[in-house]
């Protein structure tokens, strides 16, 4: 059965409206503009930006980046420009585009994140904020809040008091049951929430026989961590009452259908940018033919749609 009109490919995440459910994930599309040769950042449903710091942020030494079975692991650090490096040189070049701009935002303590909330609350252009409490490769702050949900709640509480922007909470994979974490971030009062980050791993030089690291660890991500990410997509959408976006090796069509029927309203693309720069468009194009070709009319009727009996 063939479609015979357009599918509607709009998304709704509380309050955060989107063209289409596919976005750029954070820390894999720059600032949006480095990909903008390749595309018009305006067909994309959001852009997540690099995690933005209050000051400038240098990350850690290299090696920073290596390759791992299907996959690879990080250790950047989290470098950044600064939020107001960002909003002086990077937000102007980014309104022409039709597009959410999500700013990934982090700390090392609660009040840098409040300070960074504040002063982009109300900046012309910012659609959302992303909370980056899920990163394993920084000594403080990060991941150190999305480990506990007390924490959590706290940090996610106090930012919703001071930005009446949609707020995404980024979770982190490296806990025992990401669900308990999921249900803080709700109750603080998160419009939405991303997950998965990445999962700590380590990798050894059999030849210098030295950590391929600098900082020995690293964040793995790409496909070989989408079965994790599927399975805590499904497991915390069962009991969360705010949308999710899926993130975690996405890098073909199938997996984002496969996302949705986890429960998830939207997708992140992350790591597969790197081997394929305009897989976003791709995926994008072959969604709504997908939709076309099934004769589903709304991509939302695919959202929990999982037959499990």
């Amino acid at each position: 059965m063939v479609a015979e009109t357009s599918p509607s490919l709009s998304v709704e995440l509380n309050g955060l409206k989107l063209k289409n459910p596919i976005i750029a994930a954070s820390g894999t599309f720059g600032y949006g503009l480095e990909y903008a040769p390749l595309g018009d950042l305006g067909k994309l449903g959001g852009i997540v930006t690099k995690g933005l710091s209050l000051w400038e942020e240098k990350g850690n030494p290299p090696l920073r980046i290596c390759e791992t079975p299907s996959g690879m692991l990080n250790s950047i650090g989290l470098d950044n420009i600064g939020v107001e490096n960002f909003i002086s040189e990077k937000l102007p070049q980014l309104l022409p585009y039709d597009t959410a701009i999500i700013v990934n935002i982090w700390g090392r303590e609660i009040e840098d994140y409040l300070k960074v909330a504040e002063r982009l609350d109300g900046t012309k252009g910012v659609s959302a904020l992303e909370l980056n409490i899920s990163c394993p490769n920084i000594k403080k702050g990060g991941i150190t809040f999305g480990t506990d949900p007390s924490l959590t709640f706290k940090l996610v509480q106090q930012v919703r008091k001071r930005t009446s922007l949609p707020l995404l909470v980024k979770l982190t994979p490296n806990v025992t049951d990401i669900s308990l974490i999921a249900q803080s971030a709700e109750d603080a009062g998160a419009n939405a929430l991303s997950l998965i980050n990445t999962l700590l791993g380590m990798e050894i030089d059999v030849a210098t026989r030295r950590p391929s690291l600098a900082n020995i660890t690293g964040g793995l991500s790409g496909p070989a961590i989408r079965p994790v990410a599927l399975r805590m997509v499904y497991q915390t959408a069962r009991k969360a009452k705010i949308p999710i976006v899926g993130v975690g090796g996405i890098s073909s069509l199938s997996d984002v259908i496969k996302f949705l029927l986890a429960g998830a309203s939207a997708v992140q693309i992350g790591t597969a940018n790197f081997f394929d720069p305009t897989i976003c468009w791709k995926l994008l194009e072959e969604l709504e033919e997908y939709l076309c070709k099934e004769g589903i009319s709304d991509v939302k009727q695919l959202v929990g749609a999982l037959i499990e009996e």
